[in-house]
């Protein structure tokens, strides 16, 4: 049995708490009838409900003068509440007394900023949501910040990017527990389309472009997505939104703020990457099921995006299964 605590106060975001308690509540259940591998509590200042950032309560089992002895994983949450809290004296010196306690420590979003007051990131590389980066490099400056990763490891401290990144953190926690097949029944019931990888980017294709505000337009775009080897010319996506070639380009442009061409590649690259992650295919065979064709076209595509080629980008993040 492991010992979690997830750390929550007034003001933190309720995913950052339910998520990462729902994907050890569900390891459990995906070991049968063995005993359970996780008792997971919600730990807080002080006793009674929890009002979140978005209003919805929760009610804390242990407040922190319970919350006592060794403890496997200690997760802080994050969200509106983490700023008057990083001024909580007794809150961050409890975080870091447990801390030593602990066999890991992790945060979820702006739950980093806490680890840093309680002197747990100096040193280490980290990282939050994308939004409060640069403030936590300027407030922290002994923290190494990573801007892009999905969750960061460095020693047995972790630290995941905005809100459900902590799903995927908790998950990659379970796996190294339980073994990857727990941890991907737990996805599945989770119905997450895919479990992300911690280096992967914090923005995918589809939120670093604007969703268009025309109907056809967002068809195309969906379109794309989900047909990445089809011709995706701007003559053939203008046929289907009905547009002439010219004002399609024009208006997919002033809508989403890319080119259409922009797009489509960025697109491609994001489902070559879920097959370099998830299959044995070779680059050719993955160049051709995502439209790139050739080989080379997909290397210099993955060079202008990611900044890495497609044989490189595999082996760092390739799942073991595949």
């Amino acid at each position: 049995m492991r010992r979690v605590w997830i750390v929550a106060f007034p003001g933190a975001q309720v995913l950052d708490v339910t998520g990462p308690w729902e994907v050890f509540a569900l390891a459990n259940r995906a070991g049968g009838t063995r005993a359970p591998r996780y008792a997971v509590s919600v730990v807080a200042p002080s006793a009674g409900a929890i009002a979140t950032s978005g209003g919805l309560a929760l009610v804390a089992q242990r407040t922190l003068a319970q919350a006592t002895g060794p403890v496997d994983t200690l997760i802080v949450a994050g969200g509106e509440g983490t700023r008057p809290h990083r001024r909580d004296g007794r809150l961050v010196r409890w975080i870091a007394r447990a801390a030593r306690r602990a066999r890991r420590v992790a945060s979820v979003c702006t739950g980093a900023f806490l680890l840093a007051e309680a002197g747990l990131l100096d040193g280490r590389r980290a990282t939050t949501h994308w939004a409060m980066c640069d403030a936590l490099a300027r407030r922290f400056p002994a923290v190494r910040v990573e801007r892009d990763p999905i969750f960061v490891r460095d020693g047995h401290v972790f630290t995941s990017a905005g809100i459900t990144a902590g799903i995927d953190l908790a998950l990659q926690l379970v796996e190294e527990d339980c073994g990857r097949d727990v941890a991907l029944t737990v996805a599945r019931w989770l119905v997450m389309f895919l479990r992300r990888p911690g280096g992967q980017s914090q923005f995918s294709a589809q939120l670093s472009a604007q969703l268009a505000e025309r109907d056809g337009l967002r068809d195309v775009q969906g379109w794309i997505a989900e047909h990445p080897e089809a011709e995706l010319t701007v003559p053939a996506l203008a046929r289907r939104a009905h547009m002439s070639p010219r004002n399609f380009a024009r208006a997919f442009r002033r809508e989403t703020g890319v080119t259409p061409a922009a797009y489509v590649e960025a697109q491609r690259v994001e489902a070559a990457r879920r097959l370099l992650e998830t299959t044995a295919g070779n680059v050719a065979e993955v160049a051709a099921a995502c439209g790139f064709g050739r080989p080379e076209t997909m290397h210099r595509a993955f060079r202008r995006v990611l900044g890495v080629a497609p044989a490189q980008y595999r082996r760092h993040f390739r799942t073991k299964a595949s």
